[in-house]
């Protein structure tokens, strides 16, 4: 799966600048200079101008929205929330303040909300494919599966041969456990990739698809391509170990732990899948170590699932 909150955050910084003009007309030189100071990144600067703005006219609701903006391009999503409620009390926020608003609920994991507010900022700004994209994420996130079916098609037409989007699509198929579906929308968004690929995440999906219905053969050409695109990315990493061992290759899986372990250190199934790797191999201490540290992330609830980056290149 794409890590949303890093998608999220590139979709959106490429609508600062818009964001930003629209929290300033009409508030005088200081809220220009704190947008302009918002747009080139100089986050910190901007935030200590905005309250300055705000101790002279605390009920200013560009103010609280900029500022709402700058908090959320610092990722503190509960800081720009409460900025955006205040700017609230004098003006209800614009398509575009609603926008950081729902991105702020899904900093917090709070796809509930963040569903709830894309909704409204897509019926405003219905052409919005970006908009479309991330009202499907949130709802995807909430296992809502046919929704976000409809929210990725809409992003299609919109924006046709998206291959993130038709990769979610086949994500939303598979949640439905139609798997003739996901694998078609998998493959879809590779050849839409073309000769030169860019994305890991659809050969990441269809090899793992392929493995789960026992066509590990099928699932190495695919699972090579992602971890050529995306070699840090651990998932890639433990899918390739699961087709080594089914291949009895224990050498090669051995190796794609060890790497998905120093890339992900605590994912205590890594140090787990490891561990049996080395028991088989005879290296019985080895495993041991494994096993304990294992238990160790799992006894503190220190323990993640391997994590799954979105890197295209």
């Amino acid at each position: 799966m794409i890590s949303f909150g890093a998608l999220l955050l590139c979709l959106q910084l490429c609508s600062a600048s818009a964001f930003c003009q629209q929290a300033a007309q009409g508030n005088g030189d200081a809220l220009e200079q704190a947008r302009a100071l918002a747009v080139s990144g100089k986050l910190q600067q901007a935030q200590t101008l905005l309250q300055q703005v705000l101790h002279s006219e605390p009920t200013s609701a560009d103010a609280h929205f900029l500022l709402g903006y700058v908090y959320f391009r610092e990722q503190h999503p509960r800081k720009s929330l409460a900025e955006f409620t205040s700017g609230a009390r004098t003006r209800f926020p614009g398509v575009n303040d609603l926008r950081i608003v729902a991105s702020d609920y899904v900093l917090l994991a709070d796809y509930t909300d963040a569903a709830k507010w894309f909704s409204v900022v897509a019926s405003e700004d219905q052409n919005n494919p970006d908009d479309w994209y991330l009202l499907g994420r949130a709802q995807y996130s909430e296992n809502h599966f046919q929704q976000a079916i409809t929210s990725f098609q809409r992003t299609l037409a919109l924006r046709p041969d998206d291959v993130t989007a038709e990769n979610n699509l086949g994500l939303c198929w598979q949640g439905m456990n139609e798997m003739a579906k996901a694998k078609q929308a998998f493959q879809t968004a590779i050849q839409w990739e073309g000769a030169a690929p860019n994305d890991p995440q659809p050969f990441l999906n269809m090899g793992t698809a392929l493995i789960n219905s026992g066509h590990t053969r099928q699932a190495l050409p695919y699972l090579k391509t992602a971890v050529h695109l995306a070699p840090r990315n651990p998932k890639i990493r433990e899918e390739l170990a699961r087709i080594y061992q089914t291949q009895k290759d224990l050498p090669q899986a051995q190796h794609q732990l060890e790497v998905a372990i120093a890339l992900a250190p605590k994912a205590a199934g890594l140090h787990f899948e490891l561990g049996r790797i080395y028991w088989r191999e005879g290296l019985h201490d080895q495993a041991q170590k494994q096993f304990k540290i294992c238990a160790q992330l799992n006894g503190s609830h220190g323990s993640v699932a391997t994590p799954n980056p979105y890197t295209p290149r």
